[in-house]
């Protein structure tokens, strides 16, 4: 079992990295804290809490975290994730409180109290990481491994060459990549193959429990974005929860070791993560980058995952 942080900012496709981190036996949640970036702070930290009361997690400890990137101006993507942030879905009002200390403050907390290494899943921005990693140097080497969703190699979603996680906070992304701690990069390059196709979305529907019925309504709405012609895409890209899927099955990818830097400065290109392929600089080879996927069987393991929930009354997961 590999004992995780899942620091994130629901969205959408983290509310599927969410689900799988509660349902997989392979995967403990220790512990779950926010962002800003695909909503505001509240909203981001709301979500957070409405989920895991959806789907019954009453004793997992949530805190928010810092309400701006380290050194630039918020940018959120409301246009994407809605209003809310999670708009296609009527989720509870949350039945449990945050802690009242900061997402870094409850990273430091969990990772001292812990006998084994723990492992640090970022879905959103990596501002919270970047400020653990500067506040509390003494833990860091009880992190295991850093595994987050974010950059692309030539791609970009909300620049022509930049992902939005990345956008959002370039600085934080470049103190983490440069930290030392082993990395897996979940790019564009693999999240874009990670497509749930109409009829296996509509399979979800037919999930006879109150969760799968929630996060049916999630993707529907979260589909609308990606039906632009501009994508091109053959289903609905599922970009975080690839990230809690390759710490489950790691065979489900394909990945090469490289050397990933950010660029800060460029006109044209800040937020762009800079991969090595050839191993052009001699740098070191920092992270773990994921390259492909098999689709179909990362597929499964999101439906099945959906059917594990009960039909009526939410039962705890892995009580």
């Amino acid at each position: 079992m590999t004992r995780i942080i899942l620091d994130c900012d629901p969205g959408h496709d983290d509310a599927l990295a969410l689900m799988l981190a509660i349902t997989n036996p392979k995967i403990e949640l220790a512990a779950v804290t926010t962002s800003a970036g695909n909503q505001t702070p509240e909203k981001t930290l709301n979500n957070a809490l409405r989920l895991l009361s959806l789907m019954g997690q009453t004793k997992i400890p949530v805190a928010g975290g810092n309400r701006t990137p380290l050194v630039r101006t918020l940018k959120t993507a409301g246009e994407v994730h809605g209003e809310t942030g999670l708009d296609g879905a009527d989720l509870p009002d949350p039945s449990i409180e945050p802690e009242k200390i900061t997402a870094i403050e409850l990273i430091a907390n969990v990772i001292r109290e812990s006998k084994e290494e723990i492992t640090l899943v970022v879905t959103g921005p990596m501002t919270n990481t970047a400020l653990f990693l500067r506040v509390y140097p003494d833990l860091a080497n009880h992190i295991e491994r850093i595994v987050f969703m974010g950059g692309a190699m030539g791609l970009g979603n909300w620049a022509p060459s930049v992902e939005f996680n990345i956008y959002v906070d370039p600085d934080a992304a470049k103190i983490v990549l440069n930290s030392g701690i082993p990395l897996t990069m979940v790019p564009l390059n693999v999240t874009h193959r990670a497509v749930i196709k109409k009829s296996e979305l509509e399979s979800i529907k037919e999930i006879d429990n109150p969760v799968a019925q929630a996060f049916y309504g999630l993707l529907k709405f979260y589909e609308r974005y990606y039906d632009a012609p501009k994508w091109n895409f053959e289903g609905l890209p599922l970009h975080d929860p690839c990230t809690i899927a390759w710490l489950i099955n790691p065979y489900l990818f394909n990945s090469k070791l490289m050397n990933v830097d950010v660029e800060t400065k460029g006109d044209l290109t800040t937020g762009e993560t800079v991969c090595d392929y050839y191993d052009l600089t001699g740098k070191p080879k920092n992270t773990e980058v994921l390259l492909d996927l098999k689709r179909s069987e990362f597929i499964d393991l999101i439906i099945s995952s959906l059917k594990t929930f009960s039909k009526g009354d939410i039962n705890e997961k892995k009580s």
